[in-house]
C-alpha cells in the first residue's frame, strides 16, 4: 500500500498538470488524503505538515528515486525518498546492554602472570602427592597391601577372602546361657596373647553342610541333634546348607568361591574311613577344628572348620543299646573342637579325650562353651 505522504504528492502532481488520477478504479483530481479513515475531500489546500516533506524538483517523481532493472519503483525506494525507511535492526545485540548502557564483555579474562603461575603449582600438587605416595608404598609391601591391595584383594583372580562383612549383623545373633562358674574347661590357645580367645563371630551365622557318603542309619538326624546342642550352648546360630560332594583334608581352603560361592567356606561335616583321613586311624572315632584368621583390626576369628567321622566305627556302635547315644556324643565333642574348645583331663567333661560313656555336656563344657559364644563381631572379616 502507498503511504499518506506519497498519495498526498501524487495528487499535487496530478493537480498541477491537470491530468486526473486513477487509483484502485478511483479517478482523483485536485483531490488530498485527510484522514486515517480514507475519507476523500476536494479541493482545498493541505494544512499537513507532511505536505512538504518531499522536495519535487520536476518530474512525476523526486530526484534520486531508485528503480529496479525493470524499471519498477520498490516499496522501500519510496519509503526512502518519503524519509520513513528505518534503520535495520543488528544482527546482534546484547539484551543487558539496553539495561545497564553497557555492552557485554565477551570472552576470556585475561590472567596476569601471577594467576596462572598459582594455578600451575595447584596442577602439580596433586601429581606430586601421587608420585611420592606410589614411591612410598612402592618401597614399603607391607603398606602397599594393606592400604591399597587389600580392598581389591576378594575381587582379584586367585582370591584367599571373601569381601568383608557377608552377612555380618550390628549386634550378636544369640546369646549363650547363664552357666555355672566351673573352671573345668580348656579353651584352644589363641595366636595373639594379647587376645584371650579366639571364637566365631557371633554376629553372623554359621553354615555347615553335611557329605552324607558312608553315613550310618540315622546320622543325618544325630547330626542335627548334635548342632542344636552346640547352638544352645554358645548362643551361636547355625544354619544347615545341605549336603556337599567334598571330601575332609587337611589342607582344606578356608575360601572356596567356585563350590560356595563369594563367603567363607561352611563348616564341613563328612562320614570318613582311616584310608581316606589317615587320622582315623586306631581308636579315633573323629576329629574336628576350625581354621582362624586375622582381620585389618588384628582381631582373629575363627571362619570355618571340619569334621571328618570314622563310619564304619560309628556304625559298630550305633548296634549297641545306646549306641545313637555314643555316637551323639563323639559328634558333639567333635563340634566342641571346632568352636574353639580343647581337650580337658577332667573324666565328667565330654570335653575328656577318654571318653568314658559321657554323652551329654556337663558343667565345664557348658561354661566353657558359653565363653565362645561371647567372642567379638569382626565385620572386617
Amino acid at each position: 500500500m502507498c503511504s499518506r505522504r506519497l498519495l498526498r504528492w501524487l495528487s499535487d502532481v496530478m493537480a498541477r498538470r491537470g491530468r486526473p488520477w486513477s487509483y484502485a478504479g478511483v479517478t482523483i483530481r485536485g483531490w488530498s488524503w485527510v484522514s486515517k479513515g480514507a475519507k476523500l475531500h476536494s479541493g482545498g489546500s493541505r494544512d499537513d505538515s507532511d505536505s512538504n516533506d518531499v522536495r519535487k524538483t520536476g518530474g512525476d517523481w523526486p530526484t534520486g528515486v531508485r528503480r529496479s532493472p525493470s524499471g519498477r519503483i520498490p516499496q522501500w525506494a519510496i519509503d526512502e525518498a518519503l524519509g520513513k525507511l528505518q534503520e535495520p535492526a543488528a544482527w546482534r545485540t546484547d539484551s543487558s546492554a539496553g539495561r545497564t548502557g553497557r555492552k557485554k564483555k565477551i570472552g576470556r579474562p585475561r590472567r596476569n602472570g601471577a594467576s596462572v603461575a598459582q594455578r600451575g603449582k595447584r596442577k602439580s600438587i596433586p601429581v606430586v602427592l601421587g608420585i611420592a605416595l606410589v614411591t612410598g608404598l612402592y618401597f614399603s609391601p607391607a603398606l602397599f597391601e594393606r592400604f591399597v591391595l587389600q580392598p581389591f584383594r576378594p575381587y582379584l583372580p586367585g582370591a584367599t577372602a571373601p569381601p568383608p562383612g557377608i552377612e555380618a549383623a550390628g549386634a550378636p545373633l544369640g546369646h549363650p546361657p547363664v552357666t555355672s562358674p566351673s573352671g573345668a574347661y580348656v579353651l584352644q590357645p589363641s595366636p595373639d596373647p594379647a587376645q584371650p580367645f579366639v571364637a566365631y563371630d557371633p554376629c553372623r551365622p554359621v553354615h555347615y553342610v553335611v557329605r552324607p557318603d558312608n553315613a550310618p542309619l540315622g546320622g543325618e538326624q544325630l547330626i542335627r541333634q548334635a548342632v542344636a546342642e552346640v547352638s544352645a550352648a554358645t548362643g551361636l546360630r547355625f544354619v544347615n546348607d545341605g549336603e556337599t560332594s567334598e571330601g575332609p583334608s587337611d589342607e582344606r581352603k578356608p575360601y572356596q568361591q567356585d563350590r560356595y560361592g563369594r563367603r567363607w567356606a561352611p563348616v564341613l561335616i563328612a562320614w570318613s574311613t582311616p584310608v581316606e583321613s589317615p587320622r582315623l586311624e586306631g581308636k579315633v572315632a573323629g576329629f574336628g577344628g576350625s581354621v582362624h584368621v586375622e582381620a585389618s583390626t588384628h582381631h582373629s576369628a575363627l571362619v570355618t572348620g571340619q569334621v571328618a567321622l570314622d563310619a564304619p566305627a560309628l556304625e559298630e556302635i550305633m548296634q549297641r543299646p545306646s549306641g545313637p547315644l555314643l555316637v551323639r556324643a563323639v559328634i558333639m565333642h567333635e563340634l566342641g573342637h571346632v568352636v574353639g574348645l580343647d581337650h580337658v583331663d577332667d573324666p565328667k567333661q565330654l570335653m575328656n579325650a577318654e571318653n568314658t560313656g559321657v554323652t551329654e555336656f556337663a558343667e565345664g563344657d557348658r561354661a566353657g562353651l558359653a565363653v565362645l559364644g561371647s567372642g567379638e563381631c569382626v565385620p572386617e572379616l
